[in-house]
């Protein structure tokens, strides 16, 4: 699933393409995209592009009259940038949004349609889709430690609720949890203060490293291979290989539609995690599919 340093590089794309354009037509390959019913697509249609934002793991696009399209890729969600008018061919294409210089197509690999488009009014509009999870750009040390102990959450669990924290999902929590040398079930309200400092630290600076790499590996193109997995990536992912800062073998523990890749030495204290065992712990504390964790609003 496309999370933080995955949406900026597209949001990072498409600002050059297509802020101050118009969106000449929006054409649907898919209806079960569209979320919503008011307003009406043409809304957003023959309206100049003002700005746009990111919202979690969305993508917000906003126009001259207030109005917003509102793109959730999920999992296997991808936008491309295509020449103008560009056909939408085969099952994957969902729908493509023209401009005058190119055309944005939405596809998704696989049977399952998560995927979806919302089109919004104003920042009332925009709330009722914002999970309200904090920026960890914008946010402090003391902020991030009430944000994630107010409830007693495994370390993994608490990083991807959207509502504690802003796009960050199963592959950057593990990036994260191996760089502050954690255990990702680790209960939140366990860790001492030395280990907050490190594991805001190890958040921060594992975001801005992957927002830094993809924009320079994009050189201006459009990002077309944006992807959970990456050769780089230090254990999600990378089960049985060696870590990159011990040389042990990464492990893995496995629940729900989820696998969390860790380093036993680095993160656990040599302790290998029980596979079984530890699916329980963390199912108990996970919704039980991707759709669930997604849909999580502020209460």
């Amino acid at each position: 699933m496309p999370e933080l340093p995955d949406i900026t590089a597209y949001i990072d794309a498409l600002q050059s393409r297509i802020v101050g354009q118009p969106l000449l037509h929006v054409r649907l390959a898919s209806p079960f995209l569209l979320r919503t019913v008011q307003p009406p697509i043409t809304e957003v249609e023959n309206r100049n592009v003002r700005a746009l934002r990111r919202i979690g793991k969305r993508i917000a696009i906003g126009m001259d009259n207030d109005s917003w399209l509102v793109i959730h890729l999920m999992i296997a969600g991808r936008l491309h940038w295509r020449t103008p008018g560009a056909k939408l061919a085969g099952r994957n294409s969902l729908a493509s949004f023209d401009f005058p210089d190119g055309s944005l197509v939405l596809t998704e690999a696989g049977a399952r349609r998560r995927a979806s488009l919302h089109i919004l009014r104003g920042e009332e509009g925009l709330n009722s889709v914002d999970p309200g999870g904090l920026d960890v750009f914008t946010t402090d040390l003391h902020s991030f430690r009430n944000a994630l102990t107010t409830e007693n959450r495994t370390l993994k669990r608490a990083l991807t609720d959207p509502r504690i924290l802003s796009g960050i999902g199963n592959a950057y929590s593990d990036e994260i949890l191996h760089a502050a040398q954690l255990s990702p079930i680790t209960l939140t309200r366990k860790l001492k203060p030395v280990e907050w400092e490190r594991l805001f630290a190890a958040t921060r600076d594992t975001l801005q490293f992957w927002i830094d790499r993809l924009r320079a590996g994009t050189n201006d193109k459009f990002p077309e291979k944006v992807t959970a997995f990456r050769e780089d990536m230090a254990v999600h992912g990378r089960y049985g290989q060696p870590c990159p800062r011990c040389g042990e073998k990464i492990q893995r523990i496995r629940y729900a539609d989820n696998e969390t890749n860790y380093c036993a030495k680095c993160q656990t204290g040599g302790k290998v995690l029980a596979d079984r065992s530890l699916s329980r712990l963390l199912g108990s504390d996970w919704p039980r599919t991707l759709d669930e964790l997604e849909a999580l609003t502020r209460r």
